[in-house]
Parts: structure tokens; sequence; C-alpha cells
């Protein structure tokens, strides 16, 4: 598995949980807004931060693309 696609499955897993959501109900959120291209997009950077801060981004991110 690349590092990139084991981030991805981290991020989904703890968005999940954290949301409560089914795996489901997360995967048609994030492939609504594109979240899974986004997290492999700013890998380099988001892959340092910490659980907390990758949940309240992809809430931002999500926000961001719901109003527009």
């Amino acid at each position: 598995m690349s590092k990139t696609l084991e981030f991805k499955v981290f991020c989904f897993e703890a968005y999940r949980a954290e949301k409560k959501m089914t795996g489901r109900q997360a995967m048609q959120l994030f492939m609504q807004y594109g979240v899974l291209d986004y997290l492999e997009e700013c890998y380099d950077v988001l892959h340092t931060t910490g659980r907390e801060y990758l949940i309240e981004d992809i809430d931002l991110f999500i926000a961001a693309r719901q109003s527009a």
C-alpha cells in the first residue's frame, strides 16, 4: 500500500468515526466533494498534522465546496 493511500484510509476512517457515519455515508460525502483528491494533492503538508487538525481541515474543505 502506498503512503498516500494509507494516509487517505487513515483520514477517511478518522473522519467517519468522529462523525459517527457509516462507511457508505462517509464515502458518498468524500466523493461528492472531492476529499480524496484533496488529501492526495496536499499529502506533503497534511500528513505531518494530527488527527484533530485533519478532521477540522476536511470539515473546512467540505464547507467551502458546499458554499460554492
